[in-house]
């Protein structure tokens, strides 16, 4: 691969190139099958522009080359922003039709979507597993499809109501498990006292300034901050309907 002289380059990655348009062209499946309403197309719009800008934007290039903050940021979008707008955009009627189907009904359960995101996500970034992706295309391509399945399973259950429909209590619960669960990966990068990924360590350009140690606490306070902002505002959220539902009976 020919490295590009800027870091801050605009480039059409795969994943955006096929990705983004086969999503769009399923959605406009579910809207016409399943009556999407404004709202959900403004969500599935909203994610989706955010899966472009993680690929087309020069976060992808600096990621990918640079800067382990940018790539941990593309990872976020990916795993956590967009599945949570993308899952919230597909029609009811949709969602109750791909509730017949035992293996989605599984893969959405709760205790199965929310270890699988895990699971996915500390074992990407594990370092000989991180190194080994941004070396080989196809590795990173699954890390990237990885992230998008398994952040639309893990958000499925706060933001659907079929297969099973939670109550607010039990959402605003899986919310707060959900970041117990995942802040400790970005602590501990933000802690560690040597960087850990080799990768960062030998790249070409120091952008910024910034050493590999540096920028890897940078991504580690990054990612636990979002992870605390977004989960703190969907737990936030369904913690208030629940109170209001107590005081209503």
């Amino acid at each position: 691969m020919v490295l590009a002289a800027s870091p801050y380059v605009w480039q059409a990655d795969f994943d955006t190139t096929v990705v983004v348009p086969t999503l769009g062209l399923a959605f406009l499946f579910l809207t016409g099958r399943f009556r999407a309403t404004g709202r959900d197309a403004i969500l599935f719009g909203a994610g989706l522009a955010l899966v472009a800008v993680a690929f087309w934007s020069p976060l992808h290039h600096l990621g990918l080359h640079f800067l382990l903050t940018a790539h941990l940021l593309q990872n976020v979008v990916l795993a956590e922003w967009a599945p949570l707008l993308l899952a919230a955009a597909i029609p009811h009627a949709a969602a109750r039709a791909a509730s017949r189907l035992a293996m989605f009904r599984l893969m959405t359960a709760p205790f199965v979507a929310l270890p699988v995101w895990l699971v996915g996500y500390y074992a990407w970034h594990i370092p000989v597993v991180y190194d080994a992706a941004l070396h080989h295309p196809p590795l990173i391509h699954a890390e990237h499809a990885w992230y998008l399945v398994s952040g639309l399973l893990m958000w499925w259950p706060v933001v659907q109501s079929a297969p099973r429909d939670l109550a607010s209590g039990q959402r605003a619960g899986y919310a707060f498990a959900t970041f117990v669960l995942g802040a400790p990966l970005g602590l501990m990068l933000a802690l560690l006292p040597h960087p850990i990924y080799a990768f960062y360590v030998d790249v070409p350009t120091r952008v910024w300034g910034l050493s590999p140690l540096t920028d890897q606490q940078i991504a580690g306070v990054t990612m636990a901050s979002e992870q605390a902002i977004v989960l703190a505002c969907v737990c936030s959220f369904w913690f208030r309907r629940f109170l209001h539902e107590e005081g209503a009976t």
